[in-house]
């Protein structure tokens, strides 16, 4: 099986060419989806190995995971984070259960989540689905699945695996390492209203 893997990214000149390179060894190709960076995020994209795509006027998180999807040409779709992050070697823990034939989703559970809002998701996303870390960016899907995915809301959190779990995928989380970077953390006001959305596919 092919394996893709979609990074989206916004002004991450600085780190993307190593990201890239490191991922390369693990998968069949790379998609950047570039959401309108204000740097040279692109160009060094390109440099690195990666085919890029430009969101020209920011479509956001979703936009670029959505833009990424329809373009990937692998049977599964690894997405990671563009800041060096996540670690590519662990790309095949969750690619296997896919592979295996046993999931059609598989997340990477990080072993803390920074944010309270993130946690504050991922607890009302468990009451529906059993899933621990529904916010991480870190996860392996089957291709057809993630283009049968709306994913409506103000980011992924919570709503990736409350899609997929009503589209009756088989879901599972393998644990994995997160990488010290150098970036300050905003606050991440848009999860209040992630939270309405959640809430909505968690009565249903």
């Amino acid at each position: 099986m092919k394996v893709t893997a979609v990074i989206p990214a916004y002004n991450e000149a600085a780190r993307i060419y190593g990201v890239i390179r490191t991922v390369i060894p693990y998968v069949d190709n790379v998609i950047v989806v570039d959401d309108g960076s204000l740097d040279t995020t692109s160009w060094v994209a390109e440099e690195a190995g990666a085919k890029v795509i430009t969101n020209n006027g920011g479509k956001g998180y979703i936009g670029a995971i959505k833009t990424g999807f329809k373009e990937a040409n692998g049977d599964i779709i690894i997405t990671l984070d563009a800041d060096g992050e996540n670690n590519p070697e662990e790309i095949f823990l969750l690619t296997w259960p896919i592979i295996n034939g046993k999931a059609d989703l598989v997340l990477g559970k990080r072993k803390k989540i920074a944010r309270i809002s993130e946690r504050l998701i991922s607890f009302v996303t468990k009451l529906k689905t059993g899933v621990t870390d529904s916010g991480t960016g870190f996860r392996a899907m089957k291709k057809e699945m993630a283009l049968k995915l709306n994913l409506r809301g103000r980011c992924i959190c919570g709503i990736s695996v409350l899609e997929a779990n009503h589209l009756g995928a088989r879901i599972t989380e393998v644990p994995i390492t997160i990488n010290n970077i150098d970036k300050k953390r905003k606050i991440a006001w848009h999860h209040i209203l992630q939270l309405c959305y959640v809430l909505k596919w968690v009565i249903k």
